[in-house]
C-alpha cells in the first residue's frame, strides 16, 4: 500500500483538493466522482461529502493509497550563542 505524507498549509484542505493535490485523481472532478462513488475513507470510515474538510491527523484511503495529513513542521529559530 502507498503511503502518502501530505504537509497541510492553514487549517484545512477540502477532499476533493486533496485527492487532486497528491496526485490520486486526475482532477477535481474526478475526485468527486470517486467521493460519491463511494471509494474513499476518511479515518476508516466511508465518506461522501465531497467537500468535508480534512485536518491535521485525519487518514484518508483510496484505492490502495493511504494519505496521512500532517500539520507543517514549525519554522526553526537559529540558535544563538552568548557573546
Amino acid at each position: 500500500m502507498q503511503v502518502i505524507d501530505f504537509p497541510l498549509r492553514g487549517d484545512f484542505i477540502t477532499l476533493d483538493n486533496l485527492l487532486k493535490a497528491t496526485g490520486l485523481a486526475g482532477s477535481g472532478g474526478a475526485a468527486k466522482a470517486m467521493v460519491a462513488d463511494g471509494l474513499v475513507q476518511v479515518d476508516g470510515r466511508d465518506e461522501l461529502r465531497k467537500t468535508c474538510k480534512i485536518r491535521a491527523g485525519q487518514v484518508v484511503s483510496v484505492q490502495g493509497a493511504r494519505v496521512r495529513v500532517v500539520a507543517p513542521a514549525a519554522p526553526v529559530s537559529p540558535v544563538r550563542t552568548g557573546s
